[in-house]
């Protein structure tokens, strides 16, 4: 197999004008890092609550956070990504659903909300049943 690539197509100017290729792809790299570094905290300080809430005495408690688990195991993170973005606005009253979905960053912020509360349970002590 002899393939030449073109290397010079980073430097070149993207679709939207504004950007070479390259300058989209590092802008990506650091969403994504974004977006994984503050899903992770969220999901640290959740896990944390949920995983003393299931060592409990009260079982209320722990059955509300068994509940939270069974939740987050049964709907897949897609699903999850989607109701977040798209349905959450429109449950919540009219002003805040509109002032979320106007919010410059929303894809952002319901990602790592979507993502945080999904890694809580799947990379956790939380999929791990206790005795």
């Amino acid at each position: 197999m002899n393939y030449h690539w073109n290397w010079s197509i980073f430097w070149e100017q993207s679709p939207d004008g504004a950007n070479s290729y390259l300058e989209l792809l590092l802008s990506g790299l650091l969403w994504t890092v974004a977006t994984a570094l503050c899903a992770w905290l969220v999901a640290l300080v959740l896990g944390t609550c949920v995983g003393v809430a299931r060592t409990t005495r009260w079982p209320a408690v722990r059955r509300l956070a068994s509940g939270y688990v069974e939740l987050f195991r049964n709907v897949p993170l897609l699903v999850q990504l989607f109701l977040w973005y798209f349905v959450l606005p429109e449950l919540l009253p009219q002003s805040l659903g509109l002032w979320l979905k106007q919010l410059h960053y929303a894809s952002f912020v319901t990602a790592v909300v979507g993502l945080g509360l999904f890694i809580v349970y799947q990379n956790g002590v939380l999929n791990r049943p206790f005795v």
